[in-house]
């Protein structure tokens, strides 16, 4: 019973040599020549001006999290496609396409909320008054 665990306890020390050992090469052969642009932080090729906390739009958010969504879809949808001509083989053809169409449809349905709800709308229209009534001044919450 023990021997099984000196040999992960073997794996383990074995894994923690090899990246030591390659660290202490790395920096054994790499060049140093430190200056300080390389030391600043770099963002997208622009030079970082003022504070790091500063707010963002939340539509920033919102549109990366419907992409990062409909990356998961594929993530789920690709298997399936590729194992879809042995399973219409084996007689399951018809029910595994019939089960990624409606994956398909229920995240269909929600690109379409998304999409009403206006929140893949990067400027968001203002609201118009009729001409009988006084515009009111629009109110920010703070968040």
């Amino acid at each position: 019973m023990l021997e099984g665990f000196g040999v992960i306890l073997c794996f383990i020390l074995f894994a923690f040599a090899f990246v030591g050992i390659n660290l202490f090469l790395s920096r054994l052969l790499r060049p140093s020549r430190p200056s300080p642009e390389k030391a600043m932080p770099y963002e997208c090729g622009e030079d970082p001006v003022g504070d790091a906390w500063i707010r963002f739009n939340p539509r920033f958010y919102m549109v990366a999290l419907v992409f990062v969504v409909f990356e998961v879809e594929l993530a789920v949808i690709l298997p399936v496609t590729v194992c879809l001509k042995s399973w219409a083989a084996a007689g399951h053809g018809a029910l595994a396409f019939w089960e990624l169409m409606i994956f398909v449809g229920i995240l269909a349905l929600g690109l379409v909320y998304a999409w009403r709800k206006g929140d893949l709308d990067w400027v968001r229209p203002q609201p118009r008054f009729s001409a009988g009534t006084p515009a009111k001044p629009v109110q920010r919450e703070n968040r």
